[in-house]
């Protein structure tokens, strides 16, 4: 069963840091894209932060120059360093797995952590 389980999240005030991680189990996650995906209350899920097989990163617009994403393959591990942090950075953040098949992309999930960033 693939399991990814996350950590790492918790308040913090405006302009400091956290770090998330997330490890996977049950399979190899060497092929599969990585990302992190929040959501806001009231608000839908978005894309925050992912990185390719092959370690491209890709961010959103308003994380650019304040987030980091990272993966170890080895370790089945990627990890969200977000600093400078904003109060509209709070939500739940989930990791994301995906990896694509014939028909489309699989996508595996964490439970979420909480971050939440008060001014």
């Amino acid at each position: 069963q693939v399991q990814l389980v996350e950590s790492g999240g918790g308040q913090a005030q405006a302009g400091e840091s956290l770090k998330l991680a997330c490890v996977g189990s049950g399979t190899d996650f060497t092929a599969h894209s990585m990302g992190w995906y929040r959501q806001a209350p009231g608000k839908e899920r978005e894309l925050v932060a992912s990185i390719t097989s092959e370690h491209w990163p890709n961010y959103r617009d308003s994380v650019k120059g304040r987030f980091t994403i990272s993966r170890d393959n080895a370790k089945n591990t990627v990890t969200l360093q977000m600093d400078r942090l904003q109060s509209d950075d709070t939500g739940v953040y989930y990791c994301n797995s995906a990896l694509p098949v014939s028909w489309g992309t699989r996508n595996y999930w964490g439970q979420g952590t909480q971050v939440t960033v008060s001014s």
